[in-house]
């Protein structure tokens, strides 16, 4: 068993760990250059924490010894979205994760598909007859927020369009107070944007639990009598499906497509794309390996363990980087090409 390479034993201050925010790509690129290895550890939010950008280290944090490297109950996706599936650990998140997946699979999102066209069509028509420049992400962002307030909510933009906007209001509050310091503080005239996401979260569960104990319909109705843990499990996730993060990385997904089949050179790829579902179906596979829409995912070791043959001790953490798994040269040949043909057969 190896030490991790790297610098976890430093300072925070003045470490470049703190270069991890303001650019994880460019941060992790550097790092697997330097030490020449795709498990590293640094210090992060002041803790010594092993860096994952191979396949191997994800498959064994993630599956193979899961219930050694736990979600950390600091993290702030508990403060802002309370106990979900994202921060619960072992036969918890397991029977929460067998009873949403009926949600998922059964016919209350099935039944669903021509709202689902109709939204695509509005949202996406002006795209194709301006003739002019567009911001896609903005326009993709907008049908992915129509799309989970239909679907998770049953609220739709054209037959509700005050409350739609009300809820959308609030998502992006929520949203931005997610990424924003974690401080709390209310002052006259001004509130951090923390603060406000509380409120706004606040707000938001207020309309969810209405919805729940009142509309009997679709998948709101369906997650009102599914038997989860406590009673405000079902507003909790309800919370979690309809905030931002999930329009957000459906744009970010969307306009990396967008990108990657534009220009002459991808005709015959958008041709083939268009024709043939199997190979749009690669295509997309391909894009989500290249551009993932989430950096990754953190844990913190609840005993001494080992990732992908480097020794990790308890309490250090462990964050995997998306963008640096889904180009480990060891498992995709030509990592950083945009080859679709690579998931034929898979």
């Amino acid at each position: 068993m190896s030490k991790l390479p790297g610098n976890a034993g430093a300072p925070l201050l003045g470490d470049k760990s703190l270069e991890f925010y303001r650019d994880p790509v460019s941060f992790y690129r550097q790092r697997v250059e330097k030490h020449r290895s795709r498990v590293f550890q640094c210090r992060l939010l002041n803790r010594p924490t092993a860096f994952i950008c191979s396949v191997r280290g994800m498959r064994e944090l993630l599956c193979e010894k899961s219930n050694l490297f736990l979600k950390d109950p600091t993290d702030l996706m508990t403060n802002m979205y309370g106990d979900t599936i994202i921060t619960t650990n072992g036969e918890e998140a397991c029977l929460l994760r067998l009873s949403l997946t009926s949600l998922f699979t059964g016919s209350c999102l099935e039944s669903s598909s021509d709202y689902i066209t109709s939204v695509c069509v509005r949202c996406l028509k002006d795209l194709s007859l301006s003739g002019q420049p567009e911001c896609v992400y903005s326009v993709f962002k907008r049908l992915g927020t129509e799309l989970v307030l239909g679907l998770f909510l049953n609220v739709r933009a054209e037959e509700q369009p005050e409350q739609f906007q009300e809820i959308m209001q609030l998502c992006t509050q929520h949203w931005h107070g997610l990424i924003s310091a974690p401080v709390s503080v209310k002052v006259p005239l001004w509130s951090s944007g923390f603060s406000t996401a509380l409120d706004a979260r606040d707000k938001l569960m207020d309309i969810i639990k209405d919805k729940l104990e009142n509309d009997t319909q679709g998948f709101v109705g369906s997650l009102g009598s599914l038997p989860l843990p406590d009673s405000n499990s079902a507003s909790q996730h309800l919370l979690l499906f309809i905030s931002a993060l999930i329009p957000k990385a459906v744009a970010s997904v969307l306009t990396s497509f967008t990108l990657a089949l534009s220009g002459k050179e991808q005709e015959e790829t958008r041709r083939r794309a268009r024709e043939e579902p199997d190979y749009l179906h690669r295509v997309l596979l391909e894009v989500q390996r290249l551009w993932p829409p989430f950096i990754g995912g953190r844990r913190i070791a609840d005993q001494d363990s080992n990732l992908a043959g480097f020794h990790v001790p308890k309490g250090h953490g462990a964050i995997y980087i998306s963008h640096g798994v889904h180009r480990d040269p060891e498992v995709f040949e030509q990592p950083n090409d945009f080859v679709p043909e690579r998931w034929s057969g898979r």
